[in-house]
């Protein structure tokens, strides 16, 4: 008998920021980023996206390269180490109606998948804290040594998700018109297209305007907004407002 799955992206459908931002920031705290680096390359961008003037991904995109050049020739052990200390003192920084689902999920027996952009080190871990079935993130590559070579297999694109989904179906029989993706970003795009039951949370512009432009994921899809302490629930009909 086929199993019923429910997929979840991590960083802004579970987690409320980014494992990778908050991992940057401790390794500052650590002295394996140089917190001069944050000055120089990233405060600009952060603020104009903290005033809502820029965009998150153009924030996160500027992290990324820095990250993962500072992470090489550093021991797996002691990133891991940190990587430990972020899941400790920020995991539970979730959305409720996330913490909920996944509670939901359990108790209905259903399989938990955790599908992140993220280092894999860092999904390992949030997922061993929600009790996910299984999980795929970015690989970050080590040496014989246990030393990052600076080398990564990104997973945050829709078609690695794509992918990976494909063989987590295969190995765990899932039934896909029974199953549930939840996603913010276009990267969760063909995740929510496979699923019987998609549900987009706190959606990015371009995630909407991708969903309302094909007929078929209009038709199924739930677009959850998390704000404050409401939860709202939408549908496809909802209207972009441009400033």
């Amino acid at each position: 008998m086929k199993k019923i799955g429910a997929f979840f992206d991590i960083d802004g459908t579970i987690y409320r920021e980014a494992l990778l931002i908050q991992h940057f920031k401790k390794l500052m705290d650590y002295e394996v980023i140089d917190r001069a680096l944050w000055y120089t390359d990233v405060k600009k961008v952060y603020e104009e996206w903290k005033k809502r003037y820029g965009d998150y991904e153009e924030y996160l995109e500027t992290l990324a390269p820095i990250y993962l050049d500072n992470l090489k020739g550093e021991d797996r052990k002691f990133v891991n180490y940190i990587a430990d200390q972020v899941i400790k003192t920020s995991g539970d920084q979730v959305y409720k109606y996330s913490r909920e689902r996944l509670k939901w999920h359990k108790e209905k027996g259903h399989l938990i998948f955790f599908i992140s952009g993220s280092p894999d080190f860092l999904v390992s871990r949030i997922a061993a804290k929600y009790e996910a079935t299984d999980y795929r993130g970015s690989v970050y590559k080590v040496d014989s040594d246990e030393k990052f070579t600076g080398e990564l297999i990104p997973m945050w694109d829709s078609s690695s998700k794509n992918n990976v989904i494909s063989g987590l179906i295969e190995e765990y029989d899932i039934d896909l018109k029974k199953s549930y993706a939840y996603g913010d970003t276009t990267g969760d795009l063909s995740m929510l297209k496979k699923m019987g039951n998609p549900i987009a949370i706190n959606p990015n512009k371009a995630l909407l305007e991708s969903i309302k432009s094909n007929e078929k994921l209009s038709e199924k899809i739930k677009i959850i907004v998390e704000r404050k302490d409401v939860i709202y629930s939408l549908d496809s009909s909802v209207t972009i407002l441009d400033y």
